[in-house]
C-alpha cells in the first residue's frame, strides 16, 4: 500500500516540479541549520567522561585573609600548595591528584629538528588512573616516583610520534627545558571535551603534549600557565610551600557518588583545623562539584552557541510555516482529482495517508539537501577562530537525527494540509467539472 501512495507522490512531484522543488529547498534550509548549530551545541554540552562524571569532584576552599570577604560568596576556585599536598597525603579518597598547566622547552634528539616550546600539565601520579586516559605504550609514573621527584614524562601520541617517529619510545630520554626525563607512557588519542579537569587555561584549545611529576616540576623551577591569586607575603617565591597564593586544581575520585557527603564534611573539619591553627581567617566555605556541575557553574557552553541554537530552531520553525502553506496550495490545487477519488471510492483516511506519504516524501529529499547544508554548515564553524570550532563534527547519531527531523518536520508540516484536502467535498468537485 505504501508503495501504490509513493508512486501517486512521485507523479504529483512531477506535475509540479517548481513548488516541490521549493518545499524541498525550504526543509533542507531549515534542517542545515537547525542540526549545525545543534551539533556544535551537542559537542560542548556533552559529559565528557560519562562512565564515572558522577565520581569525580572539584575540590574548593576558602584560605584568603579577611580583607574583601563578603559572606556566601564563591572560595576560591584553586587550591594553595600547602593545602593541596595536606589532602594528597591523607587520602581520604579513593584517587586524588593535583594539577596545574605548564609550558616547558623540548629539544629533540635528532639534530635537525629545531627546539620547539610545547604545552604541558604538572600532576600527580593519580591522574591518569583518576581521569582513565589510555596508553599506547607504557604507562603513568608512581606515588613513589612523585615523592622521589623523579625525571620521568608521559607523551602525548602526537609528542611521541614528533619526537621519536613510529617507534616505541618507552625507555629513551627527551631533553625538557635543562634537563634529561626518560619516557615511561605514551597516551593514545585522548581528547576530552571540554577539557574539565582545567577550567582555568583554555576549556577548548590545545591538549597537554607532555605530563610530569608536580614535585619535579617544582624542583626544577619550569615555567608554569595559569592563573594565581596571592592576598600576602609570599616572601618572593609564589609556589613555596606557605606562599598565600591559589594556583593548583585539586581532584578527587570517591568510589560512588554517595560519599560525597563524607568526604565534604572531611573537608569542613579539615578547614575548621586551618582556622584553629591560625591559617584559615574566613568562616569555613567549601565546595564540592561533580564534573556536570563544575562544566555547568563555569557555564561551559558559550552563551553564542546558546544563541545560536535558539535561532536554528527559529529558522526551522520558519521554514516550516512556509513548508505548511506550499502543501496547502499544492494539496488544494488538486482539489478536483481528490473529489473524483473520493466519488471513485477512496475514503479520507486513504487521502490524508497519501498527503502524509507525500510530505514524507519532500522531507526525505529535503534531508538529504540538509545532510549537505549541515556538513557546509559545520565546515564553515571549523574555519572560525573559537578554540571549539575545530571540534565541530557530524558522528552517525547526528546523521540519522538529520533525517529522521527532516522526515517528522515535513509530516507535521503536512498534518493540516492533509487535514484540509481529506474534508475536499466530492459532489461540490464533480459539479464544478
Amino acid at each position: 500500500m505504501f508503495g501504490y501512495y509513493f508512486n501517486l507522490a512521485l507523479r504529483s512531484f512531477r506535475r509540479n516540479r517548481v513548488l516541490t522543488a521549493l518545499m524541498v529547498l525550504a526543509i533542507a534550509l531549515g534542517i542545515g541549520a537547525c542540526m549545525t548549530t545543534l551539533t556544535v551545541f551537542r559537542v560542548l554540552s556533552g559529559d565528557p567522561i560519562p562512565h564515572k562524571s558522577e565520581r569525580l569532584f572539584y575540590v574548593q576552599l576558602d584560605p584568603e585573609g579577611m580583607q574583601g570577604y563578603t559572606a556566601g560568596e564563591e572560595p576560591s576556585f584553586q587550591m594553595t600548595r600547602f593545602d593541596s599536598e595536606a589532602l594528597l597525603r591523607e587520602k581520604r579518597g579513593q584517587r586524588q591528584a593535583m594539577m596545574t598547566g605548564g609550558g616547558l622547552s623540548v629539544t629533540p634528539e635528532r639534530a635537525e629538528t629545531p627546539p620547539f616550546v610545547s604545552q604541558a600539565r604538572y600532576t600527580s601520579a593519580d591522574f591518569f588512573p583518576m581521569f582513565d586516559t589510555p596508553f599506547l605504550h607504557g604507562n603513568g609514573w608512581s606515588a613513589r616516583e612523585d615523592e622521589a621527584q623523579a625525571r620521568v614524562t608521559v607523551l602525548s601520541r602526537e609528542m611521541a610520534t614528533r619526537l621519536f617517529g613510529e617507534a616505541n619510545p618507552i625507555g629513551r630520554s627527551v631533553r625538557l627545558d635543562q634537563a634529561d626525563f626518560t619516557v615511561v607512557g605514551v597516551l593514545d588519542e585522548w581528547q576530552p571535551t571540554p577539557r574539565f579537569y582545567d577550567m582555568v587555561l583554555d576549556r577548548y584549545g590545545e591538549d597537554d603534549a607532555i605530563y610530569v611529576p608536580f614535585s619535579t616540576a617544582l624542583g626544577l623551577e619550569m615555567g608554569r600557565n595559569g592563573s594565581m591569586d596571592c592576598w600576602g607575603d609570599t616572601g618572593g617565591d609564589n609556589t613555596s610551600l606557605s606562599a598565600p597564593c591559589t594556583w593548583i586544581q585539586y581532584w578527587v575520585e570517591l568510589e560512588s557518588a554517595d560519599k560525597a557527603g563524607d568526604y565534604l564534611n572531611y573537608l569542613r573539619n579539615y578547614s575548621e583545623q586551618q582556622r584553629s591553627a591560625g591559617r584559615f581567617e574566613r568562616p569555613t566555605n567549601v565546595r564540592l562539584r561533580d564534573v556536570m556541575e563544575l562544566l555547568e557553574f563555569n557555564r561551559v557552553v558559550p552563551s553564542d552557541v546558546v544563541m545560536q541554537l535558539w535561532l536554528g530552531f527559529g529558522f526551522l520553525m520558519v521554514c516550516l510555516l512556509n513548508t505548511v502553506g506550499l502543501l496547502l496550495a499544492k494539496f488544494l490545487r488538486r482539489s478536483s482529482e481528490i473529489g473524483v477519488r473520493r466519488a471513485l471510492g477512496a475514503s479520507r483516511a486513504e487521502i490524508f495517508k497519501q498527503c502524509l506519504v507525500e510530505a514524507g516524501t519532500i522531507g526525505l529529499a529535503g534531508g538529504v539537501l540538509g545532510l549537505g547544508l549541515s556538513l557546509l554548515g559545520l565546515w564553515a564553524v571549523r574555519q572560525q577562530p573559537t578554540g571549539y570550532a575545530e571540534l565541530a563534527h557530524l558522528d552517525i547519531g547526528m546523521l540519522l537525527t538529520t533525517f529522521a527531523l527532516a522526515i517528522v518536520a515535513s509530516l507535521f508540516a503536512g498534518l493540516l494540509p492533509a487535514w484540509r484536502a481529506m474534508q475536499v467535498t466530492p459532489a461540490i468537485q464533480l459539479k464544478s467539472q
